[in-house]
């Protein structure tokens, strides 16, 4: 029968390491042509949207469809169905917010990993909310990082922020002065904001940087300027065609000819060894993050083997 695991349950069986290991998984085999992915589908209705997205890895045996809606007043609601590849039984439902924001978290922590300099060990944050906290999460365990500086809108949310943080991951999360102090001198910028124009000038990045984009999936939300684009001698993108429908942070770009699509990398091919990360030493780099259905199949997959092992969870007669 099918499992049914609640929110609780996926956050007491997913941890970071799990979902990095799991996200780098699901990178590689993208790259490497062994795992299927389809763009975001989004439906639109009076009150909100439901969004749809599908993807399956064969060399784990698995597939599936991560759903949710993002309705006034009651905001996101997340559900991923894991499927067995080898025989189409349906594996399990879950809630998935948790593993949402883990996976998402995750996958700059593996951009961080190929991208970012070994020696990386201070970051700009723009954002204070649920994301954030698996942004910072993701790129501690990959960097030996000693110090965040955070940009909030509300200065109340932002030092509770800085303040949970720190405590949770055992290094200095501050509050910045201004957007261009969380830029100028770090090694890592991540942005997790639902901006709709750029939160910093790229003009302030510095030689040798890397930039995580990950709050503009909507061809109307942007993070970065086109300047932080020009400057950028490798961007990485988890899916060109799916960057195509939904990056406002690079379309405009697109359109001034500063970049072009095809001249874009995936971050699979640069985790299955296929395009050097880091070009050069002073190389400005970008990942533009939009998220994969893979990513939540990888991840889902192993909640679910971790469930079946510690004998959690509802089972369905489905």
């Amino acid at each position: 029968m099918a499992l049914y695991l609640t929110e609780q349950e996926v956050t007491a069986l997913l941890d970071m390491p799990t979902a990095l290991d799991a996200v780098e998984t699901a990178l590689r085999e993208h790259g490497n042509g062994t795992a299927t992915n389809r763009p975001r589908q989004r439906v639109r209705a009076a009150a909100g949207i439901l969004h749809a997205m599908v993807g399956g890895i064969t060399t784990i045996g698995a597939m599936g469809l991560k759903a949710y809606t993002t309705f006034r007043p009651a905001g996101a609601r997340f559900l991923v169905l894991l499927y067995d590849a080898a025989t189409g039984d349906l594996l399990s439902l879950m809630q998935a917010d948790r593993l949402g924001q883990m996976r998402t978290g995750a996958a700059s922590g593996i951009a961080t990993k190929y991208m970012a300099r070994p020696n990386a060990t201070t970051v700009g944050l723009f954002g204070a909310g649920w994301q954030a906290q698996s942004q910072v999460e993701a790129i501690c365990q990959v960097r030996p990082i000693r110090e965040v500086r955070v940009v909030g809108r509300d200065p109340e949310r932002r030092d509770a922020f800085c303040r949970e943080m720190s405590a949770r991951l055992g290094v200095e999360v501050r509050p910045a002065r201004s957007a261009e102090e969380a830029v100028c001198g770090v090694d890592v910028v991540v942005t997790a904001t639902n901006a709709r124009q750029p939160v910093f000038d790229g003009e302030w990045l510095e030689p040798g940087v890397h930039v995580n984009a990950m709050g503009s999936n909507d061809l109307s939300r942007r993070e970065i300027d086109v300047e932080t684009v020009r400057r950028s001698d490798l961007i990485a993108v988890d899916s060109i065609e799916q960057a195509r429908l939904e990056s406002g942070d690079l379309a405009p770009a697109v359109e001034q000819r500063v970049i072009a699509w095809e001249g874009l990398a995936e971050i699979g091919a640069i985790v299955a060894g296929r395009v050097p990360g880091r070009p050069k030493p002073d190389a400005i780099t970008l990942f533009e993050s939009h998220g994969l259905a893979i990513e939540d199949v990888a991840t889902a997959a192993r909640v679910y083997a971790r469930a079946r092992e510690r004998r959690i969870g509802t089972e369905l007669p489905l």
